[in-house]
């Protein structure tokens, strides 16, 4: 069997953004330990946090002067296809901040390269019926959503039962694919009439603009049966959409609350106390781990779901050129926000 002793990477030297990535023909491979395998790496998908971490974000520093950044990504192990996991030690509890702190990409190499050495454990078999682009976007927005939606017990969507996704993101994106083959009944918010109509031809049975109504719960109150308001509302903007999720959801219904960036648009951040008023449960949690991560393949391949991918493809060594990411940094933010998934890398 071949084992390279170099690979082609994407290199951060700093956190002044996307700037200080270098993109390197041979960096060398460390030696490969045994709980450890080396990967090719065929595909590697963006996420905002990546962003996050180039740019230096709130708490986001790197574990070591030279990081190969990306923390996700699909490719082959031997014969067999696999998934990276966003966080590399955790098997079935739900990782923390300190876990998610120590993810790839940040502390541990990333997904930004043709080869990679990686934990055992931070590999599952990616579904049989995707593609590497395909199954590259799972690791972090894919189980976020199937966490968000089947991570609590006694809370999954039914049939006839009532989801709100935020936004067209990554995470609300998948949110909506897993809910509608799980038979709900899915509402859509975006900011434009160009996304509703994408959310809309992805299947989503309401779509609000809340650029339109800010109190954007009040438009999707009357959607739920009798009006009394949604099963699970999938939160992914913080303090800046929670207020309008507890007035959204129903009584005794899920905020499953994933989106930590926003910011209130009066000033006032949702306390626990307004859970209490408004009686409904508020999970909060990041990511997910090794034995979710396996259901929701099992679960992609039952229902043949494909996730829906950005329109552009680029290799390791054109990152800069192509990624959204490139932009200066005081408008990168906002180019990101504009993706329906991840733009996609191969390897």
């Amino acid at each position: 069997m071949y084992i390279p002793q170099y690979t082609a990477a994407g290199i951060l030297n700093n956190q002044i953004g996307i700037e200080g990535l270098q993109f390197v023909e041979r960096l060398p491979l460390p030696a490969i330990k045994e709980d450890e395998v080396l990967v090719k790496i065929h595909a590697a998908s963006l996420n905002y946090s990546d962003l996050m971490i180039a740019e230096g974000g709130p708490g986001l520093t790197m574990g070591k002067k030279r990081l190969v950044p990306g923390s996700d990504g699909a490719g082959v192990v031997g014969a067999d296809s696999k998934s990276l996991l966003f966080t590399w030690d955790t098997e079935a509890d739900l990782p923390g901040i300190d876990d998610v702190g120590a993810c790839l990409g940040q502390t541990v190499d990333g997904t930004l390269r043709q080869y990679g050495v990686f934990h055992e454990k931070s590999l599952v078999s990616m579904p049989s019926n995707l593609t590497f682009l395909e199954a590259a976007t799972l690791p972090c927005s894919g189980l976020t959503a199937w966490n968000a939606l089947f991570g609590l017990e006694g809370t999954l969507p039914r049939t006839g039962g009532t989801i709100v996704v935020q936004g067209a993101g990554g995470v609300s994106i998948a949110a909506l694919q897993f809910s509608l083959a799980a038979g709900a009944t899915v509402i859509a918010t975006t900011s434009t009439e160009e996304k509703a109509s994408k959310l809309k031809a992805l299947g989503a049975h309401h779509v609000v603009n809340y650029r339109e109504t800010p109190d954007w719960s009040e438009r999707v109150k009357p959607l739920t049966p009798n009006g009394k308001g949604a099963d699970i509302v999938v939160d992914v903007g913080g303090a800046s959409t929670l207020r309008q999720s507890m007035e959204a959801v129903r009584r005794d219904g899920l905020i499953a609350a994933t989106g930590v960036f926003g910011q209130a648009p009066d000033g006032r951040v949702s306390s626990l106390l307004d859970c209490i008023f408004c009686y409904c449960t508020v999970r909060s949690f990041f990511l997910g781990s090794r034995k979710p991560f396996g259901n929701m393949n099992r679960f992609i391949e039952t229902h043949d779901i494909k996730p829906v991918l950005d329109q552009t493809t680029f290799e390791i060594a054109s990152v800069k050129k192509h990624s959204p990411f490139c932009k200066n940094r005081s408008t990168s933010r906002k180019l990101v926000s504009r993706l329906i998934r991840k733009r996609q890398v191969r390897g």
